[in-house]
């Protein structure tokens, strides 16, 4: 049986707008997701007691690790790195702390060398966990986020099971 040639050309139309309804409504879909369902995450459990302090953190859908904390009192939001040196924070949030810029330095970035100064933070907690004097350093391109580094987690014990992530205090803290 011979296909109308009128037809044929008929239909393509109609494929592109059935291609186009599905790719709208993927995207429909996922921005419904990213909006209403809400991002699980961050903080699980803190406690603090004779035994020591402890968090443990449940991964977002990113895969990263966030928990609520302060610098030298002033409220943030890290991300935890074990890949970072130090605490890091962008040079904007820097100077809306008050950070004393200490001496310039290179530090090495996902994006490659960059340059950055060394600073002091007077106190850093992280949900019940806290630390003085910690080590940072200030990174101009680090955007909003601020980086839980190892000059603040290594005076911790730190164990991952599944999606969750404990950090609690060293035994010798104890």
């Amino acid at each position: 049986m011979a296909r109308d040639p009128q037809q044929s050309s008929a239909t393509k139309p109609r494929r592109w707008l059935a291609w186009l309804a599905v790719g709208g409504l993927m995207l429909g879909l996922t921005a419904f997701y990213q909006a209403v369902i809400p991002e699980r995450g961050g903080l699980v459990r803190s406690e603090s007691g004779m035994a020591g302090a402890a968090i443990e953190l449940q991964r977002d859908r990113g895969g990263h690790y966030r928990v609520p904390g302060e610098i030298n009192g002033y409220a943030v939001s890290f991300l935890v790195d074990t890949g970072a040196t130090d605490v890091a924070v962008s040079e904007r949030l820097a100077r809306e702390i008050g950070l004393d810029f200490g001496p310039r330095t290179m530090v090495m970035t996902a994006a490659g060398p960059a340059p950055a100064w060394r600073a002091r933070l007077d106190r850093v907690t992280a949900g019940v966990l806290q630390r003085d004097n910690v080590r940072a350093t200030i990174t101009p391109g680090l955007g909003n986020q601020v980086l839980l580094g190892m000059s603040f987690l290594r005076h911790f014990e730190i164990r991952q099971q599944g999606e969750r992530l404990l950090i609690q205090s060293a035994v010798t803290d104890r």
